[in-house]
């Protein structure tokens, strides 16, 4: 049986070097190279084309992200599985929108980054446990802010989507053709039916969820 092809690329020495010896010490796997630079990195992913591509998101000066994107283009076939310290979920939808096909944290045990290696080789996505339970309880989250959001009316619909814009009250009331103290009572009810406390509480409300 063909060994996995793989490259590794954190800029922690120590790290590349356990995970070397971790994946080297199965027969499945064989770690080709390992590099903690990105202009290196896609060099060697061109010359070797590795089956697998271990990249740390949180290298610098040129980030994971971006060597992802760089090494997608020279090596194609390679897929790649993001590693990073953090566990929201927008930092893995980042990497798969630059190309990677897994995600796993560095809180993830070694039995699961053999997994996601695995599962990667064989063609399918791989997003660690630790993500994807966060990814669960945001939509259980996001399914009661949509039942709020059901609570206002278009206008009021309309007048958070101008606050979220940063235009004040005064400015809305222009934009909308309506009267500064027709605004005013459309925030209060806005404010009422969300259950927040103030407009600093309701523009937290619409950031955080990303309205």
């Amino acid at each position: 049986m063909e060994k996995i092809s793989i490259l590794l690329v954190d800029d922690h020495k120590l790290i590349r070097e356990s995970w070397s010896f971790i994946l080297n010490s199965d027969k499945r796997f064989e770690v080709i190279g390992e590099t903690s630079d990105a202009a290196e990195a896609v060099e060697i992913a061109k010359t070797l084309k590795p089956r697998i591509v271990l990249m740390d998101i949180n290298m610098s000066p040129v980030n994971g992200f971006e060597t992802t994107k760089q090494v997608r283009k020279v090596s194609p076939t390679s897929k790649i599985i993001g590693i990073s310290m953090h566990t929201m979920p927008a930092y893995a939808r980042k990497m798969l929108q630059m190309g990677a096909v897994g995600y796993v944290t560095k809180n993830s045990s070694k039995d699961e980054l053999l997994a996601a290696i695995i599962e990667v080789n064989d063609g399918k996505k791989y997003i660690c446990d630790e993500v994807k339970n966060i990814l669960a309880q945001q939509e259980l989250e996001d399914d009661g802010v949509k039942t709020d959001l059901n609570l206002l009316s278009k206008r009021e619909l309309d007048i958070v989507k101008l606050i979220r814009e940063g235009l004040s009250s005064k400015e809305i009331a222009v934009r909308l053709d309506i009267s500064l103290k027709t605004v005013e009572v459309h925030r209060y009810n806005i404010l009422k039916k969300l259950n927040l406390k103030n407009t600093a509480a309701l523009v937290n409300f619409i950031n955080s969820h990303g309205l």
